[in-house]
């Protein structure tokens, strides 16, 4: 009772100072100290933050002014008496203190969201203003943590680098945002894509999988995600294996080749009916698969490529590909690049085969 009683005085002297007021206190507290001495107030990176939001507004189809309240707001209760007795509420009572003066219920509600997910398992926003406001958090956070140098080392990450960039990732993929990749650029990307192998390992995807696609480096995490699903399904075909392994065999001896490849086929110097088969079923997948990838189908274009194994398996098994004729060699060279080239157009499927 005494701690109910103290919270209702708190959420009482809060109501009376108001977010407005409480705003203005963040001018006087440090959010993080840099490097050469100088510092950031919490202020100062809630204006950064009603900026960088804009940006994200438009991705997600909210209203920017909206979004660009809701940020202002949103650290407001940092400075609250309710708060500081009980941090676990951050957000939580700035969305009641901004309902009780009167703010618009959407920007109330995105001042709570904006710290989802909280922990491990919770829930994505689930409003796409709340989503944009979360979002923008976040990228700032990391943006200040790179450029402060306090990239996590081992066990150690005061800054919460991990966390903030899990939880980037996680409202981007499960909200099904058709992102950019505008802010997954370079070290940032690799450092939020990295977060990512855990997460999906406990989706059930394997470490093969998930490498299969990183190595192609997708700049649109949602594109990544389509990506990575694809090759889920495409191993369940009875073909995947053999295929993938088929391409691990291309690669091989392409990387090998001692000979500059053709950028064309020339289908006069086909000399075996195995590489005529195969040259036909390969141009029919890529004319089939062009408008698949067009649409990002990913699945679709897998399973039309797994169709290619039986000319694939022919092939290797009719035809040697180092022919004493150079030109004859180079234009079969031609003929597996054209082909591993469609077969990694998802992902480098060739990691998929032990």
């Amino acid at each position: 009772r005494p701690r109910f009683a103290d919270a209702k005085f708190f959420f009482d002297e809060d109501l009376k100072q108001g977010l407005a007021s409480m705003n203005e206190g963040l001018r006087t507290v440090t959010y993080l100290k840099i490097a050469d001495g100088n510092v950031m107030t919490w202020y100062e990176k809630v204006l950064q933050d009603a900026e960088i939001v804009v940006g994200f507004a438009k991705d997600f189809g909210v209203d920017a002014e909206k979004a660009k309240r809701a940020a202002m707001l949103s650290k407001a209760d940092l400075q609250s008496r309710m708060v500081n007795e009980f941090p676990e509420l951050q957000g939580i009572a700035g969305r009641y203190y901004a309902l009780a003066k009167g703010e618009d219920p959407d920007i109330a509600l995105a001042i709570d969201e904006a710290y989802m997910p909280r922990f491990a398992g919770d829930n994505i926003p689930s409003t796409k203003l709340g989503q944009a406001l979360a979002c923008a958090h976040r990228f700032h956070n990391l943006f200040i943590g790179f450029q402060a140098g306090l990239r996590p080392t081992g066990n150690k990450d005061a800054f919460g680098m991990r966390r903030n960039a899990l939880g980037l990732a996680r409202i981007i993929i499960e909200s099904g945002l058709e992102d950019s990749g505008g802010y997954g650029a370079g070290e940032l990307y690799e450092f939020v894509v990295e977060r990512l192998r855990s997460y999906y390992a406990d989706r059930g995807y394997t470490p093969q999988q998930f490498e299969s696609v990183y190595v192609l480096k997708p700049q649109s995490l949602h594109d990544f995600d389509r990506r990575l699903k694809a090759i889920g399904e495409f191993a369940k075909l009875p073909d995947a294996e053999a295929l993938a392994a088929a391409n691990k065999r291309i690669r091989n001896i392409l990387k090998k080749a001692d000979i500059a490849i053709p950028d064309a086929v020339d289908a006069s110097k086909f000399q075996d009916d195995a590489e005529r088969a195969l040259h036909a079923v390969v141009e029919q997948a890529i004319a089939d698969t062009d408008p698949l990838l067009a649409n990002r189908d990913y699945v679709a274009v897998l399973a039309r490529l797994a169709r290619l194994r039986p000319e694939v398996d022919t092939f290797f098994d009719k035809v040697m590909v180092n022919a004493e004729d150079l030109d004859v060699r180079a234009n079969r060279l031609a003929l597996l690049q054209r082909l591993a080239d469609r077969l990694g157009s998802v992902a480098a499927i060739e990691h998929l085969s032990v």
